[in-house]
């Protein structure tokens, strides 16, 4: 039996947040709708819904961190890779991993003099990654079409980071923050 290649999990891994994510955006904006209408029990139940969900992707981003640690699949040749299991529904040019935005988010922080804008921090992410983020990258969620697949995940690697550490927990709503913890990783990656 051949052993699958342990991008396969990974891919598997993206495509499982991914999900998750799209399943959050879409219970943000049931409860945005519910709180507009003046239906509190319905905006309350889809804030708990949206914790819950919140939870569950961070369980799976730590799964996939710990999988990451294992490795276990050997690195494969040309002709390991033309053998290899194919799981379909995976798409060419998987998106940038959430970790790759980290640098490029401390970098900007750093360049804005320890904190920005959610907006001005993306800009300068965008600017940073040019030459590393794919074409599946600028796509649109599905969830929200207006919004780009990066941005989302930059935003995700944000949250990841707070709970890390890396950024400041308690900085005002739309501001990211860099901690001691941040300029700490900044210097020793």
């Amino acid at each position: 039996m051949a052993q699958n290649n342990s991008t396969n999990v990974d891919a598997a891994f993206d495509m499982l947040i991914e999900e998750v994510e799209a399943d959050i955006d879409f219970v943000n904006n049931q409860g945005a709708r519910a709180f507009e209408a003046r239906d509190y029990d319905r905006a309350r139940d889809c804030l708990e819904s949206v914790g819950r969900l919140t939870a569950f992707r961070e369980k799976i981003d730590s799964l996939r961190r710990e999988w990451q640690q294992i490795d276990p699949t050997p690195k494969e040749d040309d002709e390991d890779r033309t053998h290899r299991r194919d799981l379909g529904r995976l798409r060419r040019g998987l998106r940038t991993p959430e970790q790759s935005y980290y640098r490029p988010i401390l970098r900007a922080l750093i360049d804005m003099n320890g904190a920005a804008s959610l907006h001005d921090v993306l800009d300068r992410v965008h600017e940073m990654m040019k030459g590393e983020l794919k074409d599946v990258d600028f796509e649109p969620l599905a969830s929200e079409p207006e919004m780009a697949r990066w941005k989302n995940a930059a935003q995700w690697a944000r949250n990841s980071m707070v709970k890390e550490g890396l950024l400041k927990s308690d900085s005002p709503r739309g501001t990211w923050e860099i901690s001691d913890a941040g300029r700490r990783y900044l210097a020793e990656t």
